[in-house]
């Protein structure tokens, strides 16, 4: 399952910009972030494409098949052209309970992550500054981050240990 949501926070030059994220809940991976200044369901859906060429190796009918995507019940993720996206890729829809945040709990943990180590300390100039922070921090957790839950490895690290797991055995 992936979860994805939305966080906001300001630039210089543009003012209030909008982060979309989805991330992984099994490996806590971040497999996509995207940052604009304008949020709407085409950008939503930005971070999941990401995953989608970086995981599947595909953006193609079925190619997601058995993936459920977790998020709120937000305009853009409810929205036609956002739901007939990730079903085409294959994606099952599994929207959070109204007014219940902890059901997305993963993305908003990463969130939390973010802002605390990111965000609320240090001021970005540019939207294309802040797009490329985002980008150098998905890199720095994924591969740096040791997160308890997952027997203290990284995201990168919990799924090769996963992908290990799942190697058939030899007969």
């Amino acid at each position: 399952m992936w979860g994805t949501d939305a966080t906001q926070t300001a630039t210089d030059e543009e003012g209030t910009v909008t982060i979309f994220a989805a991330i992984d809940h099994c490996t806590a991976e971040c497999i996509g972030i995207h940052v604009v200044k304008r949020a709407v369901r085409f950008e939503a859906l930005e971070p999941i494409r990401q995953g989608m060429r970086e995981y599947f190796g595909d953006f193609s009918a079925g190619v997601a098949a058995g993936l459920r995507l977790r998020h709120d019940h937000g305009s853009v993720y409810m929205s036609d052209d956002f739901q007939r996206e990730i079903r085409f890729l294959g994606i099952d829809p599994s929207p959070a309970f109204v007014r219940q945040p902890e059901g997305n709990g993963c993305i908003e943990r990463f969130f939390r992550t973010l802002k605390e180590q990111l965000l609320w300390i240090r001021r970005f100039r540019s939207l294309n500054e802040l797009r490329e922070a985002l980008q150098a921090f998905r890199h720095r957790y994924n591969h740096h981050w040791i997160i308890e839950r997952l027997g203290y490895q990284t995201p990168v690290q919990a799924r090769a240990s996963f992908a290990h797991l799942e190697t058939p055995l030899a007969a």
